[in-house]
């Protein structure tokens, strides 16, 4: 097995170096496109230099401190990424569809200084600011960078204009105190118990996930050749390393879609372009295919669909490879794991399996003892490798719970290793729930709900759903007589629109174990 330093460059001591080396090597390219803007990697370079410099010379922000991002799939997004990476901060990945209650919990949590955010969310963080530890706030408009003068005003708030002018006023100093093994990101992902949890990725682990999957992709994603629909959100892993470092460290031009969920929009935005690859979703897959103007897209370049996030159906690949004729190549892999473990080989898709696992990683299914079980036996996968976390931010009892004393990292996920090595998912944590790729944890909502002051008791569950993989559904006791829609205004209020309950089932009484446990099991069956 290869070592970890296999899959770091040489003279590249932290992603700041990564990045740098690769905005000079592809200058001359186009680097990103969204909303019908083009910045090439010259135009980022410069841009991202200028944030770095006005995050360290007026923010007065040094290495390690956290700077939490939360913007759509803009080109101020990839610039204030890079940016913070060039300045030597930790980059806090934000949802900008999180509630106030998420964003206050996240920003204490990271213990972020700073926040990049669209203007557009900024009176949910008006909400909580108060109550956060941050001192400077950016704000941006969607169309700034294209329509200077739709930058937003702000009496104590600096827009992305003015951060790029001020910025480039002074010289980036050079970084000097970084290094591989230092915390690069805060990748924050639930849990089995609701509390939302830090994975602490270093700069090594984001480095050699990319190489590792570059690696993978072999003379199937070739230098400055690549045209890349990306659709996932940046602030996800998937993207946020795939797309956004791996990709890009080869020149790609990368098309950002703001809003997936706008297939009109989204189709008008990739129909000029003569794409190669596409990065999405089993959801996305089947939900493009259905679209009668899809169809109409050029596909004669398109040789590179991958998936992730969520397991890819049989109905997904048959419909994508009769509308694209392109097959999709699935990947398996968490935010943990930064994020790819395993992935097909291009041209060898082992359908129903995620593949072999990266170079360099080791993938052992393990018993509930926690032994090794031989292959064939299905148990709980475990991985080790340069990509794994350091462990959950400030949680050590946390990082315990997932972290054999050997190095692996238990997924919670149920597989098999087959006999060609390919890695089936068989199963994972019962109780999780994926909405479009999306991990939802039961316990967060059934907490919410029960804040409700007419719901006495709450369970969760997840339905299979044909648009997003599966639903969210809540059964719930009453306390007094209550109207659904009320509860269901109060979840939305506390929830990311993803994880509020699509259906409600009132019951008089949930079904529980002999100690009062509640059991979603039941509910399922």
């Amino acid at each position: 097995m290869p070592n970890d330093t296999d899959f770091i460059p040489a003279n590249t001591s932290s992603i700041g170096d990564f990045i740098e080396r690769m905005l000079v090597e592809h200058a001359d390219v186009p680097a990103y496109t969204s909303i019908g803007q083009t910045y090439s990697y010259a135009q980022i370079d410069r841009a991202s230099a200028h944030f770095a410099s006005f995050c360290i010379h007026q923010l007065g922000l040094k290495s390690g401190d956290r700077i939490a991002i939360q913007l759509p799939n803009l080109l101020q997004n990839p610039i204030a990424v890079y940016g913070a990476f060039r300045a030597g901060l930790v980059v806090v990945n934000t949802n900008p569809l999180y509630t106030p209650r998420e964003m206050q919990h996240q920003f204490n949590d990271s213990g972020a200084k700073a926040l990049v955010i669209l203007s557009d969310f900024l009176p949910k963080y008006d909400e909580i600011a108060t109550d956060t530890k941050i001192e400077s706030v950016i704000i941006t408009s969607a169309t700034e960078l294209l329509m200077p003068n739709t930058a937003p005003e702000h009496a104590t708030h600096s827009n992305f204009t003015q951060v790029l002018e001020q910025g480039s006023l002074q010289v980036l100093p050079v970084r000097t105190s970084v290094q591989l093994d230092d915390v690069a990101a805060l990748q924050y992902t639930g849990g089995t118990t609701g509390v939302s949890k830090g994975a602490a990725l270093s700069h090594r682990n984001i480095i050699a996930n990319c190489n590792q999957t570059l690696h993978r992709l072999g003379s199937n994603f070739v230098v400055q050749a690549e045209s890349v629909v990306c659709p996932l959100p940046l602030y996800h892993i998937y993207a946020f390393t795939v797309c956004m470092m791996a990709f890009a460290s080869r020149g790609a031009h990368i098309l950002l879609i703001p809003n997936p969920r706008d297939p009109d929009a989204f189709i008008a935005a990739i129909k000029p372009h003569q794409f190669t690859t596409f990065a999405g979703i089993n959801t996305l897959f089947v939900g493009m295919a259905a679209h009668p103007d899809f169809r109409a897209c050029d596909f004669t370049k398109l040789k590179l669909t991958i998936s992730g996030g969520t397991a890819l159906t049989t109905g997904a690949v048959d419909a994508w490879r009769a509308v694209t004729g392109c097959e999709i190549t699935e990947g398996y892999g968490l935010s943990e794991t930064a994020p790819v473990a395993a992935f097909n080989e291009v041209g060898n898709e082992q359908y129903g399996t995620v593949g072999l696992p990266v170079d360099g990683t080791d993938i052992a299914i393990l018993g509930e003892d926690g032994t090794h079980l031989p292959q064939g036996e299905a148990g709980e996968i475990a991985v080790r490798g340069p990509q794994v976390m350091m462990g959950y931010w400030q949680r050590p009892d946390a990082t315990a719970e997932v972290m054999t004393h050997d190095g692996y990292f238990k997924t919670g996920d149920v597989g098999i290793v087959l006999e060609n090595g390919c890695i089936q998912i068989v199963d994972r944590l019962k109780d999780m729930i994926i909405v479009s790729g999306f991990n939802v944890y039961p316990n967060e909502i059934e907490d919410i709900l029960t804040q409700h002051p007419a719901v006495l008791e709450a369970a969760v569950i997840g339905k299979p759903d044909d648009k997003s993989g599966e639903r969210v559904c809540a059964y719930i006791s009453l306390s007094s007589s209550a109207d659904i829609a009320d509860i269901e205004a109060h979840c939305r209020k506390q929830l990311t629109p993803y994880k509020v309950p699509k259906e409600f089932h009132v019951l008089d009484e949930l079904p529980k174990s002999s100690v009062g446990k509640l059991l979603r099991r039941m509910l399922r069956d």
